[in-house]
């Protein structure tokens, strides 16, 4: 088998005069996370479909597993679990005999499967309760037990949180995560919420008006995270020049010194000994860092985080006049 678990060459779907993907290349490696992250609008499900075999490219190709997809049903959908957008279900069956239905038709003899997969999904409580009775995040985990119930080697999930409260989500997050560490399945997961998929994928690719414009592995990552120390001074030239003289290498934005040398951020107390010295004492010191969130809305040029930054950040340290008011990292 292919070293990829999927792979597309100039994957390209026009409806009309809509480019909705555009030559778009794609490499998920077998036993990866991937997440695939882009504005409303941006090609997500319209990839996912064309992975999935639903949707025929305008030009390119799909394979997965290392099976070509193409027209007449043609992938190894027996190895492949998918939910895309909306779960679909019989509301007025159970959630067992939708589960069982499922089973048959996926020629699985074990029956056992389906109690596995509704104690995996934590909805073996509502197992004779019908599905059109279901709270949305119930029906959403009913959806994902009907992906994960042939044991897939590749799960292809489209916002695969919707619906559900806080702790679903995690419980979702450490399932998909424990799927991929333990049993070796490849996740290709969209999802909006930046956050989540930060904490789990391995790698993940931003689409954007139909192109795949950046792919971030682990450690890029965490390289696109720039920590700074941000000053604000009534003297903001007499506090630009003490930094200058120390040699910190400030720049100045929006009337803030921003500055990324790592004493200053690892110690930002002896830059306020500095500038109060200098007299140019500050009357706001914060040290920030950049998240997933705020980068993508920038590549995606979303509105802009940066009046939140200081909001957000883990350490943040407001000052009066005198550097006694200055608290540790």
């Amino acid at each position: 088998m292919s070293n990829f678990a999927i792979e597309t060459n100039g994957l390209t779907k026009r409806f009309g005069d809509v480019l909705a993907v555009d030559h778009v290349d794609l490499r998920v490696g077998v036993g990866e996370i991937y997440g695939f992250l882009g504005l409303n609008g941006a090609g997500k499900t319209t990839t996912i479909r064309a992975l999935l075999g639903m949707i025929r490219p305008s030009e390119g190709n799909v394979k997965v597993l290392g099976q070509p997809v193409g027209p007449n049903g043609r992938g190894p959908w027996a190895q492949v679990g998918h939910l895309v957008e909306n779960p679909s279900a019989y509301p007025e069956l159970t959630v067992r005999e939708n589960l069982d239905m499922a089973r048959r038709l996926q020629g699985i003899q074990n029956p056992k499967v389906v109690d596995e997969a509704m104690a995996a999904l934590s909805i073996a409580s509502y197992a004779d309760r019908k599905a059109g009775t279901l709270s949305s995040g119930n029906f959403q985990r009913l959806g994902l037990a009907r992906a994960m119930l042939h044991s897939p080697e590749l799960l292809i999930l489209d916002e695969p949180a919707n619906g559900l409260d806080p702790a679903g989500v995690v419980e979702i997050r450490e399932l998909i995560k424990s799927l991929a560490q333990e049993k070796g399945v490849t996740i290709f997961m969209s999802s909006h919420i930046l956050t989540e998929v930060d904490r789990i994928a391995t790698r993940i690719g931003i689409i954007h008006k139909g192109k795949l414009i950046e792919e971030w592995d682990t450690e890029k990552r965490e390289q696109l995270r720039t920590k700074r120390l941000e000053i604000r001074a009534r003297n903001l030239e007499g506090a630009f020049i003490s930094m200058q003289s120390a040699g910190f290498k400030p720049v100045i934005k929006d009337e803030t010194i921003l500055i990324e040398h790592v004493h200053a951020i690892d110690f930002p107390d002896d830059i306020v000994r500095i500038l109060v010295n200098a007299g140019a004492p500050p009357i706001h010191l914060a040290v920030v860092q950049e998240n997933l969130e705020d980068y993508f809305l920038k590549l995606t040029n979303g509105p802009s985080l940066q009046a939140q930054v200081t909001k957000q950040s883990p350490t943040q340290v407001e000052i009066a006049s005198s550097p006694k008011n200055d608290s540790s990292q």
